[in-house]
């Protein structure tokens, strides 16, 4: 199978943003030049016109003749030059039929064809554009009076392109243009820059995880300003923390395991070998059985634990929720559970439910499974004298709450994070309490299973809080 070619995220996003830009700027150097050469006809027709209007004022007498002259050339001549045309206009004067008397620049004049045509003096309008033969003209028109009598006319006619000129503003329009991509360019190639390089840092650390280093480092955390960079290099950096724990737990599961399996078939091996080889008798021999016993149930309950979670971790697992009265649910097993206890510890056991019953969506048999898990996990961290708490409350109008507190020694912070990992024990309970680390993690994916949670609302050296949530169920 062929493999795409790939290329890096900054030449990606800077082509494709340098070609946007180019879009862009020709785009608005199309406009510039459009509205430069609108603007600049529209000032030249205004300048035509106030031409046209001087042009009619002087090419009149007092007495009422229209006289044209070296004088009135002279001032045209004076007026064009405000205009900046590289093409001169042509100035017509006509008398009232649109005879043409004089032009500017003389021209010679067919007699047969002295007069101007109809589309011009017939128009109304003072400023038109006009098409005579294949060329577009526009004509500005001044009227020429006296005592409120038309004598003639001023016509001034120059071709569209050259009103529409704008040679001497090209260079200046380039330079801005070349300048706006030229600095454009730099701009996004740097700031591409600085957002590919910490992604960059990220696939090379992903990188050296893939090849089992966990050691990485990026910059200090002040050097980053972009608040998503951030985000993604800290979740980064605690996923490869939660890699690195879970890889010593991998490594140690094994030992842990072996170790924790062995130790009772071990001692069941030596006990009941005692008793064959008559190392033992009577009473004592009964007893040695009896130890074995406990061990075969301890064995067996840690081989259940490890089937029931993967059991549930695959999905093979039965759940049936139904309506139940969680007040008298919890009352029920704190009463079982508490006659359980050994009485070589003395602790207080409180129990506080509402008073109103509250009714929750649970099976029955696995929310017993978390609550007792919970319970026994606080009598651990008691250490001896201690208190042990359940509380029973409503959290909103959808859920119920039930907290399992402990006055015990509580879990350290950095361990926190990890307390619901498969096979994570914390080193405290890894040298007093014998397991497999599955209970908490056992608890967590039943509580999910019956549409709850199960979370650590809060450990420290006064004690540790786990609360069980559940879906409520309708009070009738």
């Amino acid at each position: 199978m062929k493999t795409k070619k790939r290329t890096t995220l900054q030449r990606y996003w800077t082509k494709r943003y340098v070609l946007t830009l180019i879009s862009g700027l020709i785009l608005l150097s199309v406009f510039s030049l459009w509205w430069m050469e609108k603007t600049a006809l529209e000032y030249r027709l205004s300048l035509l016109k106030y031409l046209a209007d001087e042009t009619s004022d002087r090419a009149i007498k007092e007495n009422g003749q229209i006289v044209v002259g070296p004088i009135l050339s002279e001032i045209v001549e004076e007026r064009e030059k405000i205009l900046h045309l590289n093409q001169q206009p042509i100035i017509y004067i006509v008398d009232p039929d649109a005879t043409i008397i004089y032009t500017m620049p003389q021209l010679y004049i067919d007699p047969d064809e002295n007069k101007l045509p109809d589309v011009i003096m017939k128009n109304t309008e003072l400023v038109q554009k006009v098409k005579i033969s294949d060329n577009k003209v526009y004509v500005v028109k001044s009227p020429i009076t006296f005592n409120d009598e038309t004598r003639g006319w001023v016509v001034i006619a120059q071709e569209e392109g050259a009103l529409k000129e704008i040679n001497q503003d090209h260079g200046l329009l380039a330079i801005m243009i070349g300048g706006l991509l030229i600095l454009g360019t730099g701009v996004i190639y740097f700031l591409s820059r600085q957002i590919s390089r910490p992604i960059q840092d990220v696939a090379n650390a992903a990188v050296q995880v893939r090849e089992g280093n966990y050691d990485i480092h990026f910059k200090e955390e002040e050097e980053i300003k972009e608040e998503e960079i951030y985000e993604l290099i800290e979740s980064f950096k605690e996923m490869t923390n939660r890699l690195k724990v879970m890889e010593k737990l991998r490594a140690e599961l094994l030992a842990g395991v072996t170790h924790d399996l062995k130790t009772p078939v071990t001692s069941i091996s030596g006990l009941i070998q005692a008793v064959k080889d008559d190392v033992v008798k009577g009473e004592q021999s009964k007893e040695f059985l009896d130890i074995s016993l406990k061990e075969t149930q301890r064995l067996q309950g840690m081989i259940e634990d490890l089937l029931n979670y993967n059991a549930i971790s695959a999905g093979a697992f039965k759940i049936r929720v139904q309506k139940e009265n969680i007040n008298i649910f919890i009352k029920e097993i704190a009463y079982r559970w508490q006659v359980t206890q050994d009485d070589d510890q003395a602790f207080a056991f409180e129990i506080k439910v509402p008073d109103e019953p509250v009714f929750g969506q649970i099976d029955s048999l696995r929310m017993q499974q978390i609550v007792i898990n919970l319970l026994n996990n606080a009598r651990h961290a008691l250490d001896g004298k201690g208190k042990i708490a359940i509380h029973l409350y409503e959290k909103d109008e959808e859920r119920i709450c039930i907290d399992v507190l402990d006055s015990g020694r509580g879990i350290p912070k950095h361990e926190q994070q990890y307390v619901f990992e498969p096979f994570y024990r914390g080193e405290n309970k890894k040298l007093k309490v014998r397991g497999l680390g599955l209970g908490l993690p056992f608890s967590k994916m039943l509580a999910k299973a019956q549409k709850g949670d199960l979370v650590l609302k809060e450990s420290n050296e006064q004690g540790t809080t786990f609360t069980i949530v559940i879906e409520k169920a309708d009070q009738i």
